[in-house]
Formats: structure tokens, C-alpha cells, sequence
């Protein structure tokens, strides 16, 4: 196995090793040039090396630095590549680029990096204290541009003109604990046809991550009745936390390991128990299923975290695998189309980080089955994990959402969905409209009032 591919690889912190295999991809990636439209990171690169005759190895260490620098981390490249593994020239252009960041942390950050770093990877404990005080904190950071956004810019490393999306007071699993069970319309097919009730259809841990938790719990409540609406018992692991993200993106994998083995422990005891574990939101899914699994693989939890992967789905991909079961039976009663409450077109946002887990776009299809006619725009957003909240990165960035901005414009219905929250947030602030995560038309589609409605 490659060294890139392996945290463990007592070489995998090396730089000359590390330095010697950006200059073997690169010189593939260059031979290539397939994912030259994808991101920054290949015109950048194609640039450097066209201006030396195409000499690879002339190119300089910043210059290498720069490449790592403009990959956000879409994933998107792996997907297209034609020399990922098992081919015999394992090129992984992601893995090999946080290994970068991994490797230069390892040499040491500066004093600002690292609370960049701090103020971007303790999710769980800014969430915290934000939610307790939130219309306090909104006022201060809801303002792009404002004297605190400048401050908070110049301490923190957030980018002043960033929309930072908007903490709740009541955290998703506060409200988990008080709700009222839905009552489940629907459940085995031996049931409907007998007439009796409806029998439990399957159980789901709804790991909540950091955005339903403390910022958006409407996303988690609506898929918590949509679940049980369709007798899918549910439930909240106990003593998950932050799936690590920002700490592996910013290249800590001391910190993102940690985060791995705490999560994975409370996981694998849910799947133990039968339950599949239910993920709104594309990140945190993909570090699931792809990233818990490499990074533990040398470690006791290792087939713990291949077991937790195997059974980590997508809220969207769980109940279509409901609606073909021959065993089961998808609620398929859409009282809000009818009265007009969702309506019949909508565009939906293609995430990234849900394509790179290769599931097909099963909200595509959910929606399908509700009747709404869907419009895709696969276009990045420019956000990718905490890439694009970075000041250094926030005019790149900007940059990159165009064509996504331009496409949903052009498709020009009022209704924009998307699973990624990240992205919603970047939509929003280069369209004025508010995204909605698909499994909430969903739940409008069901006559789900959202909480606190009517």
C-alpha cells in the first residue's frame, strides 16, 4: 500500500517521502489532465508546469504548497480519476493532499493558524456555549462586514464577509428527548394487508452532527417524523460527538483519530443493537463511511469502524431502500401536493461529499416519489468542509460558487434543496434564497407542519 494511503506508514509524516510522491502525482495528474475543470488545484498545477517545458521536478516547494493549498476537498477528482486503486499507480489526489497538510502540521503552524484551527475544529464545545446565548452570539456574528466580523476575523481567522449560519436555542437532541413519537402510517406489507397496525419497519440512530445539533434542528426533527411516520423506530446514540472533520481537514490527525475512536464506540454499539445509522449531512456521512475505517485500520476498533460504515446511510437512500423492499412499504400518501404546500418544481443542489459516497441521488428519487419534478445543478459551492469560512481562501472561494449561482438562477424555481448544509449556506449567500434540505419537503409533502408552525 502506498504511504499515502496509510496513517500508520511510519513514513507517512516524512516530507522527502511525502515531497517525492506530490512529484509522482503531479506528473500523472499532468500527463492526465481529465479534472483540469474541477477545482483550482489543477489549472494552478498545469500552469507551474507548463511554464517549465513540463518538468515536474522543477517545480518549487511553495509552488507544491500552492496545489495543496487550492484543494478544498470535494473529492470529486477520485470519482473521475482512471488510476485510483487497485490500478497499479494508486493515485488518490485527496488523501495525498490532507497527508500535506498533515505532514506540514506535523513541522509546526503559527500562532494564528493554530486558533484558526481551534475556532474551526472544537465544534461541540463553540456549539455549546453559542446555543445557550444564541440570540446574543447571532446579533454579533450574523452580520458579514460588521465591526465584530472584522475583529472576529482578525483573532480567529473566519472571514468577515462570510454568512455564518445562525446558532438555535434549543439543541436538536433537547428536543429529541421532550418530542411526541409519531405514529407510523405505514409498515410491513403482511400487516397492510391483514389490517393490523403497523409494526416497527426498522430502527435508526439519527447521528445528529454539529450542524443539526446546535444550528439547523428543524433538518433533524423533520427526519426524525418522517422516519417514524413510516415505522422506522429512532433513536440518539449516546456519547457521539463532532465526527472530526475540521481536524482532519486542517491536517490534526491526532485530534481527528481521537474523534474516530469516540464515535466509533458509541456507533458500533447501535449497529450491534440492529440499528442503521442515519447521516444528514454529506460530510460527515463520507467521513463515516470512508475516513473512520482508514484511519483506524491499524487499531482494536478497526472492524468496529468497518462495521459502522457498512451500515451508515443517508437519510434519502434509507427510505428508497424501504420503497423497493418487497418486504416493506414506503408511505406514499402526499397530502402537501395536493394543497399546493410543496410545489411541483424544484431545483436540488448535487453535493460533493454525497457524490464521492457513490449512492446515487436517492433525494433526487425520494422527491420523485412525492411528485416534485427535480432540476439538478451539480456545481461546487466553494465551502467544502471549512475550506471556504477561511480568510485566506474566502475570495477563491467566491469564485468558485459562480457557475453554482449562475445555474440556479437560470433554472429559476423558488424551492432550492440541497442535503449539504455547507453548501446550502453558500447558496443562500450568493442567491438570497433559503435552501431547504430535502427530506423537509419531504415532510411538507407529508402534511408534516414544521415545528412550531400553526
Amino acid at each position: 500500500m502506498s504511504t499515502t494511503y496509510d496513517p500508520g506508514h511510519p513514513r507517512y509524516f516524512d516530507e522527502a517521502d511525502l515531497r517525492q510522491e506530490l512529484g509522482r502525482v503531479y506528473d500523472l495528474c499532468h500527463g492526465c489532465r481529465l479534472c483540469f475543470n474541477l477545482c483550482p488545484s489543477f489549472p494552478t498545477l498545469f500552469d507551474f508546469i507548463d511554464a517549465r517545458d513540463g518538468d515536474v521536478g522543477a517545480m518549487t516547494n511553495a509552488e507544491q504548497d500552492q496545489v495543496v493549498d487550492e484543494c478544498y476537498q470535494c473529492k470529486l477528482c477520485y470519482l473521475k480519476c482512471p488510476y485510483i486503486p487497485p490500478h497499479e499507480w494508486e493515485l488518490d489526489f485527496p488523501r495525498l493532499m490532507m497527508r500535506a497538510h498533515a505532514v506540514r502540521r506535523d513541522q509546526g503552524v503559527s500562532r494564528k493558524q493554530r486558533i484558526t484551527d481551534q475556532a474551526l475544529g472544537r465544534t461541540d464545545l463553540v456549539g455549546q456555549v453559542a446555543t445557550r446565548a444564541a440570540p446574543v452570539v447571532n446579533a454579533l456574528t450574523g452580520r458579514p462586514g460588521s465591526i465584530a466580523r472584522r475583529v472576529m476575523e482578525k483573532t480567529s481567522g473566519l472571514a468577515a464577509q462570510r454568512m455564518l449560519p445562525p446558532y438555535a436555542r434549543q439543541r436538536f437532541s433537547v428536543w429529541f428527548q421532550k418530542r411526541t413519537v409519531t405514529r407510523a402510517a405505514k409498515g410491513p406489507r403482511s400487516y397492510a394487508v391483514s389490517g393490523e397496525t403497523p409494526a416497527t419497519q426498522g430502527s435508526a440512530s439519527i447521528f445528529p452532527t454539529c450542524f443539526i445539533e446546535y444550528m439547523e434542528p428543524a433538518i433533524g426533527q423533520d427526519l426524525t417524523k418522517v422516519l417514524e411516520k413510516n415505522g422506522i423506530e429512532c433513536s440518539l446514540p449516546p456519547g457521539t460527538a463532532c465526527c472530526g472533520a475540521p481536524w482532519l481537514h486542517q491536517g490534526n490527525v491526532k485530534e481527528f483519530t481521537r474523534a474516530a475512536r469516540r464515535n466509533v464506540t458509541a456507533l458500533a454499539a447501535e449497529v450491534a443493537a440492529g440499528k442503521e445509522v442515519v447521516v444528514a449531512q454529506p460530510t460527515c456521512a463520507y467521513v463515516l463511511r470512508k475516513d473512520y475505517p482508514l484511519y483506524l485500520q491499524d487499531t482494536p476498533l478497526a472492524e468496529a469502524a468497518r462495521q459502522v460504515a457498512e451500515h451508515t446511510v443517508d437519510p434519502a437512500e434509507y427510505l428508497m431502500k424501504i420503497h423497493k423492499s418487497e418486504e416493506h412499504e414506503l408511505d406514499t400518501d402526499f397530502p402537501g401536493r395536493a394543497d399546493g404546500t410543496v410545489p411541483d418544481e424544484v431545483t436540488y443542489h448535487v453535493s460533493c461529499h454525497l457524490q464521492a459516497q457513490q449512492v446515487g441521488l436517492k433525494s433526487r428519487d425520494l422527491l420523485k416519489v412525492a411528485g416534485v419534478k427535480v432540476t439538478l445543478v451539480n456545481r461546487c459551492s466553494g465551502i467544502d468542509g471549512t475550506w471556504g469560512y477561511r480568510r485566506e481562501n474566502y475570495d477563491l472561494a467566491v469564485k468558485v460558487a459562480q457557475p453554482l449561482k449562475r445555474e440556479i438562477e437560470a433554472a429559476g424555481h423558488g424551492v432550492v434543496c440541497g442535503d449539504c448544509h455547507l453548501a446550502n449556506g453558500a447558496i443562500g449567500e450568493e442567491t438570497g434564497l433559503i435552501p431547504v434540505h430535502p427530506i423537509q419537503l419531504v415532510a411538507r409533502a407529508y402534511g408534516i407542519q414544521e415545528e412550531g408552525a400553526g
